[in-house]
């Protein structure tokens, strides 16, 4: 069974910086993106950052382009996401996805790690 496994949320003030990890076990083959998305209290969940597994291109939204990093470690089968300038609004539920076939939709998603930025 594929899981993600998410880790490295917590409480920070603005202007620091947290580096979250998504750890893919199980079918890990053939991956073709991975990406993190966030969900704030009562907003829908939106993209933040994607990286093509074999190529290492990256994607960002205009919200967090500059700030935020997305890496990939292929041999540990792992993405991060580095944040840095951490501001209030950044505050979400910040969950990883695996996509296998390129498709529009991701495939897997993982269970969401809180990042709470304070003022």
């Amino acid at each position: 069974q594929v899981q993600l496994v998410e880790s490295g949320g917590g409480l920070v003030q603005a202007g620091g910086s947290l580096r979250l990890s998504c750890a893919a076990s199980g079918r890990t083959f053939s991956i073709y993106r991975m990406g993190w998305f966030r969900q704030a209290p009562g907003k829908e969940r939106k993209f933040v950052a994607s990286v093509n597994w074999s190529a290492g291109s990256t994607f960002y939204a205009d919200s967090v382009k500059g700030r935020f990093t997305i890496s990939r470690d292929n041999a540990r089968n792992t993405v991060y996401l580095q944040m840095n300038s951490l501001k209030p609004e950044d505050t979400a539920v910040y969950s990883c996805a695996l996509d296998w076939g390129g498709g529009p939709e991701y495939d897997l998603w993982g269970q969401g790690t809180q990042v709470t930025v304070s003022s």
